[in-house]
């Protein structure tokens, strides 16, 4: 599968991304520039970490804007797998490809810690390789991380499967004490409604080999091929 990582101003996890695809999947990835409009030569599109923009206004509301994102957003509505971490998963719930928004953290302090979440959902093209129930453990780094929607919002989400990954202690329970900002219902990440669209607050591209810590989130990069595998198949290849 072809990885398209996208780069806008003040992005600073694209470069693990880059890594984390090349090196952890041994898959071919580019990095595509902000202003590139067209993403149809991907199979996979990956909205990196950091702080584009600067985070002028607020964190992904300018990163929104960029040209790119018109060409992110018909990928989607065509079912291209779309994975947004961290400042990817803030433009994302920005351009209204994903519910909810990112407030700032409950603290008001900027968390760096590794955290345990649970996955939700399998249905999405990032999880279809994972067992509901199972437990990673990610890094986080977020000042705006703080996931929020109203009550009749996380209802429906609740009722259409759109929850995929909740911040849980390591045995696994959705404590308050495991929620890192003060997420509504510890909500680590969440899907569109098609489930090809994932936002997420940790970082994977941060986890794919145990050298650096800990290699949880290549679980979550590699579902994603099994997904391209089958598009393979019915195109007649092998």
């Amino acid at each position: 599968m072809r990885f398209g990582i996208v780069t806008f101003p003040g992005s600073n996890g694209d470069h693990d991304a880059l890594m984390a695809v090349r090196l952890g999947l041994g898959q071919p990835a580019e990095l595509v520039w902000h202003t590139e409009t067209d993403l149809s030569n991907y199979d996979c599109i990956v909205i990196p970490g950091g702080f584009s923009y600067g985070d002028y206004l607020r964190a992904g509301a300018i990163a929104r804007f960029a040209p790119v994102m018109q060409a992110v957003a018909r990928e989607a509505e065509a079912g291209k797998p779309v994975l947004g971490i961290c400042n990817g998963f803030q433009i994302l719930t920005e351009a209204h490809l994903l519910p909810g928004a990112l407030l700032r953290n409950a603290s008001l302090e900027f968390v760096c810690d590794w955290v345990w979440v649970r996955v939700e959902q399998t249905r999405t093209p990032w999880t279809t390789q994972l067992a509901p129930g199972t437990l990673l453990r990610l890094p986080i780094a977020h000042g705006e991380g703080r996931y929020y929607v109203d009550e009749k919002t996380l209802a429906e989400l609740e009722r259409a499967g759109q929850i995929v990954f909740r911040y849980v202690d390591a045995k696994g329970n959705a404590t308050p004490e495991a929620n890192p900002n003060g997420s509504v219902a510890n909500i680590a990440g969440v899907c569109n409604v098609r489930g090809n669209v994932v936002g997420l607050m940790p970082h994977p591209e941060r986890a794919f080999d145990r050298l650096i810590g800990g290699d949880d989130g290549l679980q979550i990069l590699a579902s994603v091929l099994a997904v391209g595998l089958e598009v393979v198949r019915g195109r007649g290849g092998h």
